[in-house]
């Protein structure tokens, strides 16, 4: 009998259980129901394309890094942010 190991990491400050050894961008396609990633500079969401590395559509930020999804292992504890639901930024306006 095989037991997978269950590991707990926070998407975008949510806590997830997944498998062990499973991959970032996996985590986030069983989190996030398309795997999406990311904003292009658009506003268009983005996500994995080729799965090695190659796209770099998969582009999130791990523990404050930027890492790419694909080629990363998931591990307790780690903290993954993704631009899906970009806070509003400020824009201050001067008079000249």
């Amino acid at each position: 009998m095989h037991t997978t190991d269950f590991i707990t990491l926070y998407i975008d400050g949510q806590p997830v259980s997944v498998s062990q050894g499973m991959t970032v961008a996996a985590a986030l396609a069983h989190h996030y129901s398309l795997g999406i990633t990311r904003r292009s500079v658009s506003g268009q969401l983005r996500a994995p394309v080729c799965g090695m590395g190659v796209c770099h559509e998969c582009r999130v930020m791990i523990d404050g890094q930027r890492v790419l999804a694909c080629q990363t292992l998931c591990r307790d504890g780690m903290r993954i942010d993704t631009d899906i639901n970009p806070t509003p930024t400020t824009i201050l306006v001067t008079e000249a």
